[in-house]
């Protein structure tokens, strides 16, 4: 089953077998993730978008995929617009969707375990409208018709060491049995990846780029725990890290442990637990208590073992951004994919990097608009003067995650990109350098990043920033610095000390070039005299050189200008003796005060 078409010709056929007239594809797995292990990309299997976030519905004779501005240019490039309609969120949703498109008295299918309870509740409130019905479904049609489907990872879990997590995984379920018997609950599901590698010092290889592995726990009001993972994943070394403690059972036996909770409160995290786990408490007669899942807050505000590692990543991960800025300086004849695997090469010198943190974002003039792009035989483009090279990527290194956008200029930069690239870069400095009061959200510092661009009447339609783990997922929650409301919003959450956001504002012109930069930034206390509250601010965290020749200097304001070179003096004292004589002597060059 070769090309795209067929595939949806055959799952038409599956669902007409299942007696259902339509049928709802996410991309994400069962436990609600961002990045998925290769045998959940239903959607990419079925569409051919590659993107990180989307879905799709397919009717007898409709089909339709959905994703946001991120991915406006690259779904159309991607995924057949013959077979396909593009539908853009915020502006429609699968709900409104189908209330409109749905047959008569449908019934349309959906898999429990791919979908949250509320959206369940939304599309089947949207079809009751027009007669149709949701219909849960035992095992998901693709999964039918997909005949080399993957099986998921069978790696084994790895002990994250304590002189990087800064606590013992006895000490953070206590932290959880603490939280369980101020809810007066009995236990707590954990079903998101990274809230159980983080929870139980483990990390795992079943998710390109995120070091998590494939789990589900309970963690009880005693501080003991119950892990559910398949046996193989399981060795000696973690039955000895886990100790007696945490009780084994294979990944299989979750559903069976769920219907054991009679009687029992339960804390559940609506946005991390898929209805399936929803439906089996009900089934047992649990008392569900909807709760955020009590792991996001403490692993997003990191600890100073956590912290020091990440400080240590960052220069690591500099130095490497520095050596390969050099190059596709000093290169002749570069490609997308030539500069991105060459970058790679130079982090992969570093033993400790495990993986990369995504796949990097390589694109020249026209691709580097796309926001999420991605590199491809199909459409790799050759470097050539008078345009712009956009590169965003980051490594998974044991003692932390990176993640930096540099933008650089190939032969002569025009006015105008030089011009949007300042903007850009004001309101990059505008965040670095914002103090704002305790109990701040992040979407009342978003518009700081877009009002240098907005007074030219541009704009980007992306978050200004998102969370970062500590050698976890590179995008990490709960917080966000983005629009509250609308396709990428989330910037609701008070930001807190300890919590690390990316700083990337940009700027995207279809067709033509695309400029981001991103640093990623902590929030720390901030001292201001003659304050009558506590004050938060941003510790810098990312050093590697801003291409000077893409700065309008007259635009920027003193202060702005001090920015600048302070920043470089920065980077050339953290990552400079990292790096040979002419490597330095290059980075002094790259540096230099405005």
């Amino acid at each position: 089953m070769s090309s795209h078409a067929d595939r949806l010709a055959a799952l038409r056929e599956q669902l007409k077998s299942d007696r259902l007239d339509g049928f709802v594809v996410p991309l994400t797995d069962e436990h609600m993730s961002e990045y998925v292990g290769s045998y959940a990309q239903r959607l990419a299997w079925l569409t051919g978008f590659e993107g990180s976030a989307g879905s799709a519905v397919v009717l007898p004779e409709a089909a339709a995929i959905f994703t946001d501005g991120r991915y406006t240019l690259q779904v159309r490039q991607q995924v057949d617009g013959a077979h396909w309609s593009f539908q853009s969120v915020p502006d429609t949703s699968i709900a409104s969707w189908l209330k409109e498109h749905a047959p008569e008295g449908a019934r349309i299918g959906y898999d429990p375990w791919l979908h949250r309870r509320d959206w369940v509740r939304q599309a089947a409130a949207a079809l009751a409208a027009r007669g149709a019905t949701l219909v849960p479904v035992e095992r998901n049609p693709i999964d039918r018709i997909w005949g080399d489907r993957p099986e998921p990872s069978k790696a084994s879990l790895v002990v994250h060491p304590e002189r990087f997590a800064g606590r013992s995984s006895a000490d953070k379920r206590q932290t959880v049995a603490d939280w369980l018997a101020g809810n007066k609950a009995d236990a707590a599901v954990l079903a998101a990846l990274d809230s159980i590698a983080w929870t139980f010092n483990v990390r795992g290889t079943d998710v390109s780029h995120t070091p998590v592995a494939l789990a589900y726990a309970l963690v009880h009001s005693d501080g003991t725990a119950d892990l559910f993972v398949a046996g193989e994943k399981v060795t000696p070394e973690l039955r000895a890290h886990l100790g007696n403690g945490v009780r084994l059972h294979d990944r299989a036996a979750f559903e069976e442990a769920l219907g054991e909770l009679k009687d029992k409160t339960v804390a559940v995290d609506p946005e991390r637990s898929v209805a399936a786990i929803f439906e089996a408490l009900d089934k047992a007669g649990a008392n569900i208590v909807e709760l955020r899942d009590p792991t996001v807050l403490p692993r997003a505000i990191k600890n100073e073992a956590e912290l020091a590692g990440q400080r240590a990543a960052q220069s690591r991960d500099g130095a490497a951004i520095a050596r390969f800025l050099k190059w596709v300086d000093e290169t002749d004849e570069l490609d997308e994919l030539k500069a991105s695997d060459r970058l790679e090469a130079i982090r992969r010198e570093d033993p400790s990097l495990k993986d990369l943190s995504f796949d990097s974002i390589s694109g020249f003039g026209p691709n580097g608009a796309i926001v999420h792009y991605r590199s491809s035989e199909k459409t790799n483009l050759k470097f050539e003067p008078g345009s712009l090279y956009l590169i965003d990527s980051g490594g998974q290194y044991e003692d932390g995650t990176t993640d930096i956008t540099r933008t650089v200029a190939i032969g002569e930069p025009s006015q105008e990109m030089r011009e949007r690239f300042t903007r850009v870069l004001q309101g990059h400095i505008a965040i670095d350098t914002a103090v704002f009061p305790k109990g701040t959200r992040g979407g009342q510092l978003d518009s700081f990043a877009r009002r240098p661009l907005w007074e030219a009447g541009l704009d980007y339609a992306h978050g200004t920033g998102h969370g970062v783990g500590s050698f976890l997922s590179v995008h990490e929650g709960p917080q966000r610095i983005a629009p509250v409301g609308g396709a990428y919003a989330g910037g609701d959450e008070p930001l807190a000390a300890g919590m690390i956001l990316s700083n990337e504002p940009g700027y995207y012109k279809a067709g033509d070039y695309g400029i981001r930069i991103e640093n990623l930034v902590l929030v720390v206390p901030v001292e201001v005299e003659g304050a009558e509250k506590e004050m938060l601010g941003f510790e810098t965290l990312t050093f590697a050189p801003i291409d000077r020749r893409l700065i309008s200097a007259e635009m920027l304001s003193d202060k702005e200008r001090r920015w600048v070179d302070n920043y470089h003096a920065e980077v050339v004292r953290r990552i400079g003796p990292s790096l040979g004589a002419a490597e330095r002597g290059w980075l002094e060059a790259a540096c230099a005060p405005l």
